[in-house]
């Protein structure tokens, strides 16, 4: 092979890339802009009503969840199984909101925790990685430390709604949630980060019942027992 023909070889293969690297973005647009319109349907929660529209709301994220397994479908036939890694710096953003996104629907109809194999279920992907294109497991973590980062949040605007009881509830799951990454030896230096910024959210809450616990707030809740 002459040296001309070497580097004409090596302009397709790099055009023949950039298209399906154009082709990705495309679809990544596509679910970012989803991504958006649930989180905007969920930030409703945070409003003095809002807490009575959970259960509405929830059920609009899921009807809009459906349009998110859609577009994941066509972005996983976009490129050759074996080099997910290859390209998952185009996804990889978007894909953690969407695991936040999953995981706090999950708490707010349940008050639990969503396992990795429930988000991957929830987007209509793989959770082993042979399978194909799947969530990966740093990226189900920086789900759940987005949420964490949210319910921070909604401890504080349930005590502007008059919710007392929340807080608490929060607390404790915040901290069953830290107790569990603690015992995780995180190298992802981005990954560790996101949960360092956990003990900030831990520490916010705290505050929170602290107040609460002090102004004798607490006690009624904890006689009437969890809602």
């Amino acid at each position: 092979m002459s040296v001309t023909e070497m580097f004409s070889y090596i302009q397709a293969f790099l055009s023949a890339d950039q298209e399906i690297r154009e082709d990705i973005r495309k679809v990544v647009q596509v679910l970012e802009q989803t991504a958006r319109e649930i989180l905007t349907l969920l930030q409703s929660v945070h409003q003095p009503s809002g807490f009575k529209e959970i259960p509405s709301k929830c059920a609009k994220a899921k009807e809009l969840f459906c349009t998110v397994r859609m577009h994941l479908g066509e972005l996983k036939n976009k490129f050759p199984v074996e080099q997910y890694y290859r390209f998952h710096e185009h996804w990889r953003f978007v894909l953690q909101r969407l695991a936040f996104l999953a995981a706090f629907v999950v708490y707010l109809e349940s008050a639990s925790l969503v396992t990795r194999d429930e988000v991957a279920q929830i987007l209509g992907i793989e959770v082993v990685r042979e399978k194909g294109f799947h969530l990966d497991v740093e990226d189900y973590l920086a789900g759940v430390l987005i949420m964490a980062s949210e319910l921070s949040r909604l401890a504080v605007n349930s005590v502007t709604a008059g919710d007392y009881g929340r807080p608490l509830r929060i607390s404790n799951f915040i901290n069953e949630l830290d107790s569990g990454f603690r015992l995780l030896n995180l190298k992802n230096d981005p990954l560790r980060k996101r949960y360092d910024g956990l003990k900030y959210d831990v520490k916010k809450i705290e505050e929170v019942v602290y107040d609460l616990s002090i102004r004798g707030l607490t006690k009624e809740q904890e006689a009437g027992g969890d809602k």
